[in-house]
């Protein structure tokens, strides 16, 4: 799921666009000390100095970036071209991405045309920031034993991913219950060139892999934290690293996406490329929902920030419709795509701007697919419409075929939810009649059967509701229970788990949504348990605010959760990684992710917010990232390592 924050944030800030990226032929190292020109960035410097990644202080218009950027790179990168990002995808990026891409990536024809000083020019504007505005001190690179290849520790369903119950069982856990109350911070790692930490790791053949919003997915040695290897994407990659099961005809492959809509698979042992697509033609396509991988397919899902580009009242919103992609595993080729909104968008009106409408649009797809072998079947939930008239397929789980996409049935829980960003500003005619309220069902279904075989399927809403649905019975409703007060960065963001008949339900629920809205109830934020069958709580642990006046400091839990036996984790905003006792909701271990730690490459860095990314365990220890955000989250951008003393 992409939360509101991010919205806004492209919006009120440098909102900018891509325009390519480094070369995706091979796995490269980048280098931190080498990403920015040296002198030649010194008048530029004075010019931007006043602006930053979290709040520019002057017109970006006014930077000499500009007028190159509107007379070189506007006519294809603000919606016209297919498979041209969308200029607000650089807010993400740092500017030495842009200038790779300009310098000796995918658009060297056209920085050609451009002296060195204007490829400059355009990357700083675009990105908003002075190149070198983020460095981190190269991090070392492995050598001997700690390099090898592991191939007896293979790949195993850790994280998201076939049914995304988020439960790692004690034999690949590595931990129990009485050793969680003593772990220790093993290492932590400070992402050269970054922001913010994102990207879910996953931990197979004695690594932890784990990508950045540089573009940069590291391979990095579990015991240690050096670099066994790294490959550059085309983008930031937030999406977890999945890495394959099974037989992999000899090659471990690992599966990721980046949030220009490219879908990756490169060779677990040394970052190779095998191969790379683009999934999604509209410009505005994003990957940052997990793929998942079962029996030689990987299965992609397809979300947008199209809802930004609404806030232009001269924008024709909106033609984006979610899907998943089925690709092949070996090759990559599409096997099958399936949209969430089966008709494509027609023109319904135009506006007081004379901007056309496009509907039905919209119901992006921001969690992992769940899969359900035994019925055929693959689950997603999907988020709201972007246009008026709202449809039948928003704020849905949707069921489709495994084998060709076919749609077989939509249970919608909200109706009537179209928004856009262009609801957040007065008078904008882009902003759909019904306003909202944007509550995506944005964490993955997670199937259960119980031991007399009755099935349901749990679900999470950003409302605050949590259902239970019947799989056999195109997902009639079993049960549905209000957990949390929810809203617009409320209720169950990024993912529950479930241990056995137990579900455990984050809540975000911030004291102030940053929407503008009044709610009717005070927030719940924290972390519930309920019996899958029925819904009943079972216990829940408040999480109380201890902010001390911290701007962008919020109790609640946006991030994905982790369970073992008698263990839950939980990452909150603010920046609290805490270890609930399954049966009972008491807090038996925590850490606080804010505190500057030493990383490997010998500096210092801190985490901030736990938002995205989710805990990996296995043998014996935990990582997880910390610093989800610059907007409405506290920034940090560290992978922490944890595990039992020695």
């Amino acid at each position: 799921m992409l939360t509101r924050m991010i919205r806004i944030a492209a919006v009120a800030a440098v909102v900018a666009g891509i325009l390519g990226a480094p070369p995706l032929a091979k796995a490269a190292a980048p280098s931190p000390e080498t990403a920015a020109p040296g002198s030649s960035g010194s008048s530029q410097l004075t010019d931007l100095s006043e602006l930053s990644a979290t709040h520019p202080k002057v017109d970006p218009e006014t930077l000499p970036g500009a007028p190159v950027y509107h007379s070189t790179c506007a006519a294809c990168h603000e919606g016209q071209v297919p498979k041209a990002p969308h200029k607000m995808f650089l807010q993400m990026m740092p500017p030495e991405n842009i200038l790779a891409a300009l310098n000796t990536g995918l658009m060297k024809a056209q920085g050609a045309a451009l002296s060195s000083k204007q490829r400059q020019d355009v990357a700083e504007y675009l990105a908003g920031m002075p190149l070198g505005s983020v460095h981190a001190k190269a991090p070392p690179r492995c050598a001997g034993a700690a390099a090898r290849f592991d191939a007896k520790q293979a790949a195993a369903p850790v994280g998201w991913g076939l049914d995304n119950s988020r439960f790692i069982a004690a034999d690949v856990a590595g931990l129990t219950a009485s050793d969680v109350p003593n772990l220790k911070l093993r290492w932590a790692f400070e992402f050269p060139g970054s922001m913010r930490a994102r990207s879910q790791p996953t931990i197979a053949h004695g690594a932890v892999y784990v990508g950045s919003d540089n573009g940069t997915v590291y391979a990095l040695d579990l015991a240690t934290g050096c670099v066994r290897w790294s490959y550059r994407a085309a983008a930031e990659v937030r999406t977890g690293i999945v890495a394959q099961t099974g037989d992999t005809g000899g090659v471990p492959r690992l599966f990721f996406g980046d949030v220009i809509a490219h879908a990756y698979a490169v060779d677990a042992r040394d970052g190779k490329l095998l191969w790379s697509v683009k999934v999604d033609s509209h410009p505005n396509a994003t990957l940052t929902g997990t793929p998942a991988y079962h029996a030689g397919t990987v299965y992609v899902p397809v979300s947008s920030l199209e809802v930004t580009s609404a806030a232009d009242p001269k924008y024709p919103c909106c033609k984006f419709r979610g899907a998943v992609v089925a690709l092949d595993a070996a090759t990559g080729k599409q096997r099958w795509q399936a949209h969430t909104i089966l008709e494509e968008p027609r023109v319904v009106r135009t506006t007081a701007a004379g901007t056309q409408v496009f509907a039905p649009s919209g119901a992006p797809v921001w969690n992992s697919p769940t899969v359900d072998a035994k019925r055929g079947l693959l689950y997603v939930g999907d988020g709201e419409n972007y246009a008026s008239p709202a449809n039948d397929s928003s704020d849905a789980v949707i069921a489709f075929r495994l084998s060709d996409g076919q749609r077989m049935w939509v249970r919608q829980f909200t109706q009537g939810d179209a928004w856009n960003v262009a609801c957040m500003m007065r008078n904008n005619p882009n902003c759909p009649a019904e306003n909202g309220p944007d509550v995506d069902v944005a964490a993955s279904v997670i199937p259960y059967t119980d031991p007399a075989g009755a099935s349901v399927l749990l679900a999470g809403q950003k409302n605050g509701w949590v259902y239970g649905l019947d799989p056999d019975a195109d997902g009639r409703i079993l049960w549905q229970e209000r957990i949390g007060r929810g809203g617009i960065q409320g209720g169950v963001h990024f993912g529950m788990a479930r241990d056995g008949a137990t579900l455990f339900v984050p809540i975000a629920d911030m004291a102030d949504g940053h929407d503008g809205r009044e709610y009717d109830s005070a927030p719940r934020p924290g972390l519930y348990a309920l019996d899958a069958m029925t819904g009943r709580t079972l216990w829940s642990a408040p999480a109380h605010a201890d902010c001390k006046g911290v701007k962008f400091c919020d109790p609640g839990i946006s991030a994905p959760l982790t369970a073992i036996a008698g263990v839950v984790f939980a990452g909150h905003m603010d920046g609290m990684l805490r270890a609930y006792a399954a049966g009972t909701g008491k807090v038996v271990w925590e850490y606080d992710a804010n505190a500057t730690v030493p990383t490997v490459s010998g500096a210092t860095a801190h985490g901030g917010s736990f938002g995205g990314a989710g805990a990996a365990v296995r043998a014996g220890y935990l990582a997880i990232n910390s610093g989800y955000g610059l907007y409405f989250h506290m920034p940090g951008n560290v992978l922490l390592v944890f595990a039992k003393p020695r």
